[in-house]
């Protein structure tokens, strides 16, 4: 592992930062004083300094969170409205969501201290599926999910559903519409609803690439087992250090 990711990863601070400790000379790395950027280093049998003080990693953590209706992505919010953190205990203060849902969307929200596989995760190269249920203000036309699936326009391009599927009947008074999508951008299901002319009651994120949100109730969290966190892991592909 590069050390300024080293660094970066145990928390001294961003990787930028890192770099100019690093050129500061106020790194060792098994007691010799390191400036050459660049360096990798074995985290699991050298011991790294910053002014004198050993640094460590600490194990990667993963939760998962089912954001109610009506709560905010977002660790404060000057309007006073509620935020995921305040549904979580304080020692994942320290963990970013991975992505976000709208403030109206309900659903699967992952959190982690794990930014390299975060990044993969959202980056549209790896082509993640987000599954979601959409219950719509009815009836509908029955061929829906047909249009999803052949594509459309938004103002930022064309957007097209991997899957598309109606749970209910189109012709019933709230039918649901479960669809997915591998691209995760902003407000993506809502505008393309919007684009067929089609009003949206509610919207739940039922999936984020392997990890399913299942029974969990609204507002309720638990952390990835080992399961989880390995299939996150092969989602993604292996980690890449930055150049």
């Amino acid at each position: 592992m590069r050390l300024q990711k080293y660094l970066a990863r145990a928390g001294v601070a961003s990787r930028r930062k890192s770099e100019t400790i690093i050129a500061a000379g106020r790194v060792r790395v098994d007691g010799v004083v390191v400036t050459r950027m660049g360096t990798t280093v074995d985290p699991t049998a050298q011991t790294v300094e910053v002014d004198g003080q050993v640094v460590r990693l600490e194990p990667n953590v993963w939760w998962m969170l089912h954001k109610p209706p009506a709560v905010l992505c977002s660790r404060t919010d000057p309007g006073g409205r509620p935020t995921i953190y305040e549904l979580l205990p304080d020692d994942a203060v320290r963990l970013f969501h991975v992505g976000r849902l709208d403030f109206l969307s309900e659903g699967l929200i992952l959190l982690s201290s794990d930014g390299d596989t975060a990044n993969r995760l959202l980056h549209p190269s790896s082509e993640v599926r987000r599954r979601y249920e959409v219950a719509l203000v009815g009836p509908v036309l029955s061929d829906l999910p047909t249009r999803l699936r052949e594509g459309l326009t938004l103002d930022d391009g064309p957007a097209v559903a991997d899957r598309a599927r109606f749970l209910t009947s189109a012709g019933s008074e709230r039918p649901v519409l479960e669809l997915e999508l591998h691209e995760g951008r902003n407000r993506e299901v809502r505008r393309m609803m919007k684009v067929l002319g089609v009003k949206v009651q509610t919207l739940k994120r039922t999936a984020l690439g392997p990890i399913e949100l299942g029974g969990l109730p609204r507002g309720a969290h638990r952390p990835l087992d080992r399961r989880e966190v390995a299939a996150l892991h092969a989602a993604t592909g292996p980690a890449r250090d930055e150049v």
